[in-house]
């Protein structure tokens, strides 16, 4: 069965690809490299084509199934690429739903924790509507994946498309960027480099982390399932910063210091998962602890890591 995955040269894309191209399925991969890397995909067997989704090349179709994880998803990269993640979110939503409409295809699009923003209700259900800034300094990312919700559920309701939403909470493992951004790969580079572990306001702030190969098994669930969605797709074990700093350092065996500063703005105090509706409809939950998730992705990162 055929599969288009866009952004396929990303973190989860790599990861994604690697397990469906064990079960079996055939694969073809569009990224325009904004944020992905040809590197990820290297050595696989599958068709691999440069482009961005909102202007498609021509794709070698059919294609039984699209998923689509076009977007940056790190801060520094999505400030960086404003204009261009609203226009994944929107744009290139339709011509990814366009294209999963032309061949008949169940689409996957891969929503985000963020839809919630800082939330008031903990922890986080799908039934709940979120506390976010469309203004504020993620709002490029946060509305252009809570457009890209409406969009998809409007669009299939019109044209009677099997769609599917995962709202994926923070992943972490192989094939990240040592230089993304995001909490882990900053303390894990850090320690390589012997620099202080940066922990934003007291580290009291939480957030809940899933190990990439954990996601990727409960994405193929969804996407095999008749699920519309959202799903929320995360680990419910919560985790402070300076837990996950003290955890990491453990792991590591490493002796970084402690460097405090000012939190910024619009960062959530809590985010964690309602895994009800995933565990009772796709059978899933996470089962990789957090050490051995960290372990691993020292193991992948630290010779990435100059």
């Amino acid at each position: 069965m055929g599969i288009l995955v866009i952004g396929g040269a990303g973190f989860i894309g790599a990861n994604l690809c690697r397990y469906l191209l064990g079960r079996g399925y055939r694969l073809t991969v569009l990224d325009n490299f904004s944020t992905g890397r040809p590197a990820n995909l290297e050595g696989l067997a599958l068709e691999l084509i440069e482009g961005d989704i909102c202007a498609p090349p021509a794709l070698p179709g059919p294609f039984r199934y699209v998923v689509n994880l076009a977007s940056p998803a790190s801060p520094p990269a999505y400030q960086s690429l404003a204009l261009e993640t609203l226009a994944a979110g929107s744009q290139g939503v339709w011509q990814a739903l366009d294209i999963a409409r032309r061949y008949g295809a169940r689409f996957l699009q891969a929503s985000t924790s963020e839809v919630y923003g800082d939330p008031q209700v903990h922890p986080q259900p799908e039934s709940y509507r979120g506390c976010v800034s469309c203004t504020g300094p993620r709002a490029m990312y946060d509305e252009s994946k809570r457009f890209a919700e409406a969009l998809i559920i409007n669009y299939a309701q019109r044209y009677a498309t099997s769609v599917t939403i995962a709202r994926i909470f923070n992943t972490y493992g192989p094939y990240m960027r040592p230089d993304d951004g995001r909490v882990v790969t900053n303390f894990l580079s850090q320690i390589k480099r012997g620099q202080p572990l940066t922990i934003y306001g007291q580290g009291e702030q939480t957030r809940s982390f899933c190990y990439v190969e954990d996601l990727i098994q409960g994405l193929e669930r969804l996407l095999l399932s008749t699920e519309p969605g959202p799903i929320n797709l995360g680990n419910p074990q919560e985790i402070s910063m300076l837990q996950l700093a003290q955890t990491a350092l453990e792991v590591t065996g490493g002796r970084s210091p402690l460097s405090f500063k000012p939190l910024p703005p619009d960062d959530p105090a809590r985010r964690c998962p309602d895994i009800t509706l995933a565990r009772a409809r796709l059978g899933w939950e996470p089962k990789i602890p957090l050490r051995q998730g960290l372990k691993a992705t020292w193991e992948y990162l630290q010779w990435q890591i100059v």
